[in-house]
């Protein structure tokens, strides 16, 4: 509040009207870094009450209103290389204003070495899940809508070759599954989960790729990579410690391989750049307590680009430390891994002085640059051949870029032909503090914010 001069002819209600004024444009400024309660506006361009207004270049936005009233809204668009690419992503919690999560999200690389060392591929870069490799969907792969864009033939259409609107992308809501269930002496609340997934396939060589994104009620993303299809007939030999018989007696050993696939996640917490990246971690104090060990954990920040792996009890965020919830926390988002194989990328393995092995990650942390698209073997050489390469001047980070891998190590069994049963890897990005309390809050709870009064 600026301080005012006395003045001793100054009339009362003139010093009170100072003071209403003063207090409103302190209320204003905390208004402006906090997500406001107030309801989100209904515009008449949405195609779902309260979704974020977005310019899309190439197809109409994908909007879609969830069950309790939570709203995701976003671009989308078919890439040559990453296929399936998500832009301008926003969560619109039900009651409050939209806020933007992602300026981009995609898959980065995709590897498939051999456990013989005798073969690799590197799908996205080399082949890539959009053009011809991307799949026109029936109702039997999408049991929601169908949606259409332009795919060109070849690449990404400037070679000949043409090509055209094809339904390529599943958008669909789901059921998933019990989202909470709560109970004290005065009822029992409990309700459903309500999903947005949005889904394409890509076939690559033998095997066909599902790119899904799952987008919850709650503010959760879920990114998945699904492979199917069939085993390569190129790919099989008579060793045991690199494969597994699939077929009668002990024959035709389908050889063992990995899915390694990194995505690219461009955080727009809030609007693009002044992101923090934090790191938790938690471990025993080797003290024990009444009951059990003492545990101690912390956050640390990581200022700089770089790379980091997984351990027990470590979990990562991007913060947006000039936005607040109403409990005048920061907002961020918190990267959940799920099952990893860990493993190091070919071309890493290779970088720059051979490699010593030591240079897997993951996780890694870059500001962000247009031209860094691909984990590896990035088609514009001029910013670096990859995520080692992009991380090397350690900048500053402010407009973060995320890259997440996730390792399957396939061993093929007897069910796996024909066709592959569907197996899955992936991470979710998960919502922490973006809301003093749970989006879709029952009423009965409202009042339970902080510690609670004792259960009746």
């Amino acid at each position: 509040m600026p301080e005012l001069s006395p003045r001793r002819k100054m009339l009362p209600a003139v010093v009170a009207a100072a003071a209403i004024v003063a207090l409103v444009v302190t209320a204003v400024l905390i208004v402006e870094r906090a997500i406001p309660a107030a309801p989100a506006p209904r515009g008449e361009d949405s195609a779902v009450a309260g979704a974020a207004d977005v310019d899309c270049a190439e197809n109409d936005p994908v909007a879609q209103e969830l069950a309790g009233g939570s709203t995701w809204t976003m671009c989308w668009r078919v890439d040559a290389s990453r296929g399936l690419v998500l832009e301008d992503v926003h969560f619109t919690p039900v009651g409050r204003r939209p806020v933007q999560v992602l300026a981009e999200l995609s898959i980065g690389q995709l590897e498939v070495p051999y456990d013989t060392g005798l073969r690799n591929t590197e799908d996205i870069t080399t082949q890539g899940f959009g053009g011809s490799h991307m799949m026109s969907l029936t109702e039997t792969e999408c049991l929601g809508d169908r949606l259409e864009t332009y795919v060109p033939k070849i690449g990404d259409g400037s070679v000949g070759g043409g090509g055209d609107r094809r339904p390529v992308l599943c958008r669909e809501e789901v059921d998933g599954g019990i989202a909470y269930r709560s109970s004290d002496g005065a009822g029992t609340e409990v309700a459903r989960r309500s999903e947005l997934r949005l889904a394409t396939i890509s076939k690559v060589g033998w095997y066909e790729y599902v790119s899904q994104y799952t987008f919850g009620s709650d503010g959760t993303i879920r990114s998945d990579l699904g492979a199917t299809g069939d085993l390569s007939p190129e790919d099989y030999g008579d060793d045991p410690a690199h494969g597994w018989p699939v077929g009668p007696g002990d024959t035709d050993y389908a050889t063992s391989h990995s899915h390694n696939a990194v995505w690219r996640v461009h955080w727009a917490l809030g609007g693009r750049g002044g992101q923090v990246v934090e790191q938790y971690d938690a471990a025993p104090t080797g003290e024990e307590g009444p009951r059990a060990p003492l545990v101690e954990g912390r956050m640390t920040r990581i200022p700089h680009e770089g790379t980091a792996r997984a351990a027990d009890r470590r979990w990562w965020r991007v913060v947006n430390p000039q936005v607040l919830n109403d409990d005048g926390h920061p907002i961020s988002y918190q990267v959940d891994l799920g099952a990893t194989t860990p493993f190091q990328l070919t071309q890493d393995h290779h970088h720059e002085d051979g490699g010593t092995g030591d240079d897997g990650y993951t996780i890694a942390f870059t500001e962000a640059d247009d031209c860094q698209l691909f984990a590896t073997a990035n088609k514009d050489g001029a910013c670096g051949s990859g995520v080692l390469d992009f991380a090397q001047d350690e900048a500053e980070l402010s407009d973060v870029v995320t890259w997440v891998a996730v390792g399957f190590h396939h061993v093929a069994r007897d069910e796996d032909q024909s066709p592959m049963e569907m197996h899955w890897q992936g991470f979710t990005l998960t919502p922490r503090d973006l809301t003093a309390q749970r989006v879709d809050l029952p009423p009965a709870r409202e009042d339970v914010n902080g510690k609670p009064s004792p259960l009746r």
